[in-house]
């Protein structure tokens, strides 16, 4: 998250939920952290790789309402991350919309698609 994004920042501030967003990665979820003030759930860990949560567990945040948005392309992992990590991306990417806030891909977690 190198630059501002101030569009992203503010729908992470308006989120209303425990974590206004997951990403992977440790050092991305911090940096989200830091621009909104907000909680953002660190998939994998430092560096994505970390079996926590499971795709389990994540859907179970995800269906209690805890998480709003998905942000693709957290640091870290990069498409190392484990096989959680791997398939928390995989199920979001099949079974939510993408958009684009302030040129970030964006899943809201609050809206299934229709599969």
């Amino acid at each position: 998250m190198g630059e501002s994004n101030a569009e992203l920042t503010e729908l992470l501030e308006n989120a209303g939920t425990e974590y206004s967003a997951a990403t992977m990665g440790a050092t991305g979820a911090a940096n989200y952290m830091l621009a909104s003030d907000t909680e953002v759930l660190d998939i994998g860990g430092w560096n994505g790789s970390d079996p926590y949560p499971t795709l389990d567990e994540f859907k179970q945040m995800v269906s209690e309402g805890k998480i709003h948005y998905f942000i693709a392309g957290g640091m870290g992992g990069g498409g190392m991350g484990d096989s959680s990590s791997s398939a928390i991306q995989q199920w979001v990417q099949e079974h939510f919309t993408a958009t684009t806030v302030g040129g970030t891909t964006v899943y809201d977690l609050t809206s299934s698609s229709s599969s």
